[in-house]
């Protein structure tokens, strides 16, 4: 049992709830809580090791026998020490430490649907968009050098195990633009000239939204084939960038939907 906050595994825990500096130095990231570590070991994701707690649940007792059983090692924590790695205020008894190198890939099927979220910066905008790139079967989302880390704790948690069903990939514009060869590339902006649901997204393409601060980058306006906006009838200048892109998301599937 690990009793010490000063344990070298506590302490790498530590190091890569911080910088993303540290997450791609150590090849690892976080995945706190029984949802998130049902869904890493569902998905078959690669992990370094789990760290519980005696006030876990039976719930996370029985998973880390699964975990245990699959021959990964699990190590128990005393609360207090695990509380003190613990990114959250309630922490769940469960958290384990995750490969970052082996993020799952995107397929070697053509692309038809990227999400690209431009500077975004708040990791519960992130990590939404992720989500509902995932449930709205995006094949990938790239992550352009300005904004935020998607595997940053915030990020993942927020996501709510997304990570683990689609490929995030970090790029620069020059690899983004390469991938995107071929598709029409969507910008989502308020001053855009054409409503959403006018736009045809039936075709092969790239959505990219801006974050609510600065909007898109100037590499992603230079990519840019149309700015689309969403109308909004009401006296509200904009959404989030969460809120925003599930609408749009949302639209390209109801549109490929009608055409089935």
């Amino acid at each position: 049992m690990i009793t010490s906050p000063h344990n070298p595994r506590i302490k790498l825990i530590r190091a890569l709830a911080g910088r993303p500096k540290e997450r791609r130095e150590a090849g690892a990231f976080l995945a706190e809580g029984v949802r998130l570590v049902e869904d890493a070991f569902a998905a078959s994701w690669p992990f370094q090791f789990v760290l519980f707690s005696a006030d876990a649940s039976n719930r996370a007792r029985k998973l880390v026998e699964q975990i245990r059983f699959s021959g990964i090692e699990a190590e128990e924590v005393s609360p207090a020490v695990l509380r003190t790695a613990s990114e959250t205020e309630t922490t769940q008894g469960l958290l384990a430490v995750l490969h970052l190198s082996d993020a799952r890939p995107a397929s070697s099927d053509p692309f038809t649907f990227i999400l690209i979220p431009d500077q975004i910066r708040d990791p519960g905008n992130l990590g939404t968009l992720i989500r509902t790139a995932a449930a709205a079967g995006a094949q990938a989302v790239f992550i352009p050098p300005e904004t935020t880390d998607a595997f940053a704790p915030k990020v993942v948690r927020a996501g709510m195990g997304a990570h683990f069903h689609i490929p995030v990939i970090a790029c620069n514009w020059e690899k983004i633009g390469d991938k995107c060869a071929g598709l029409t590339t969507f910008l989502a902006d308020s001053d855009g000239e054409t409503a959403c649901w006018k736009a045809d997204f039936r075709q092969p393409l790239a959505l990219i939204v801006g974050g609510e601060a600065d909007g898109a980058s100037q590499p992603a306006r230079d990519m840019t084939n149309l700015i689309v906006k969403i109308p909004m009838p009401g006296k509200i200048e904009s959404l989030n960038a969460g809120v925003a892109g599930a609408v749009l998301m949302f639209e390209i599937v109801r549109q490929r939907s009608e055409v089935l």
